[in-house]
């Protein structure tokens, strides 16, 4: 069993920055609360309010992959189709 570690950033078009905010918080609890979940954070840029910081860790690649499914069908998935996804994503 490998931890997965997902570390990088999401640049977020100004028409979806006011969606996008208002959505973080809710999409961090549910994500917080998958099984596997070990750390989740995704924190605006102090400089850029367009930049969220995402940093992510999981048991494993299947707690991942459900955590990956569930997000691609939920309102976060909808919110952020148009954001731009800069990732990294190591097994440990």
């Amino acid at each position: 069993m490998s931890k997965i570690t997902l570390q990088g950033h999401i640049i977020v078009p100004c028409a979806d920055l006011e969606s996008v905010e208002s959505a973080v918080s809710n999409h961090i609890e549910l994500t917080r609360a998958e099984d596997g979940c070990l750390v989740f954070e995704v924190v605006q840029d102090s400089e850029n309010k367009n930049r969220f910081n995402v940093y992510e860790e999981f048991v494993d690649q299947n707690s991942f992959s459900s955590h990956q499914q569930r997000v691609g069908q939920s309102a976060w998935g909808k919110i952020t189709v148009n954001v731009e996804r800069h990732y990294q994503i190591t097994e440990e």
